[in-house]
């Protein structure tokens, strides 16, 4: 293994509900490219959890430890490994409506961490969020690290991975990782970030100027 460890990004979403389980949880995802589950270790905890891997191929390693801002039930969270991250569905241990103002414990800035704006949806806009997809997630039992055993990751189908399977262009990476850390919280409820709008009005703008 490498001398230097990396810390890799972290992207979190969350869900909450003070009636149903099902729909109180936070997602995460920890990017940790052509890492197999042969070289990664997770100890999920209550109160946190602590991730380390290393891919052979990009012959990097990586490790991350994160204390949660409330307590998840790691009994009944689930993961799914595919080629290119983590991902984990941590199922919050309060059934409570009100979103967790953070992901972890201490209220720091981490570079690491960010939103996932993909899977994010506004706290008072779930009922009207589709439905969330873990079909592909298994139970924690099998994970490396968790003390169980079973194969959660023998039937990892990577030919239907998104974007033909490939490893994202590592030069873009370190790009991301350097890149605007003013992420780890969504605009607020108002708040344009102005990112979209001012690429599609750019857009517009080219054209005007071609005519």
């Amino acid at each position: 293994m490498s001398a230097a460890t990396s810390t890799p990004e972290v992207l979190w979403a969350q869900r909450s509900s003070s009636s149903e389980p099902s729909k109180n949880f936070v997602y995460l995802t920890i990017s940790v490219p052509d890492v197999p589950a042969s070289n990664l270790k997770l100890d999920l905890k209550p109160t946190g959890l602590s991730f380390s891997g290393h891919s052979d191929t990009l012959k990097r390693s990586y490790a991350v430890d994160l204390e949660f801002y409330a307590e998840i039930d790691p009994a009944e969270s689930k993961i799914n490994h595919t080629a290119k991250n983590v991902e984990l569905k941590l199922q919050k241990k309060e059934l409570k409506e009100e979103y967790w103002p953070r992901l972890l414990k201490e209220a720091k800035k981490s570079h690491f961490l960010k939103t996932d704006f993909d899977k994010w949806v506004d706290e008072d806009e779930q009922d009207e969020a589709a439905e969330d997809d873990f079909s592909q997630f298994g139970g924690m039992g099998g994970m490396p690290g968790m003390g169980g055993a079973g194969g959660d990751f023998g039937g990892i189908d990577f030919s239907k991975l998104g974007g033909g399977g490939g490893l994202p262009d590592m030069g873009d990476m370190e790009d991301d990782e350097e890149g605007d850390d003013d992420d780890d919280m969504p605009p607020l409820e108002g708040e344009d970030d102005g990112k979209a709008p001012a690429a599609a009005a750019g857009g517009a703008d080219a054209k005007a100027v071609e005519k």
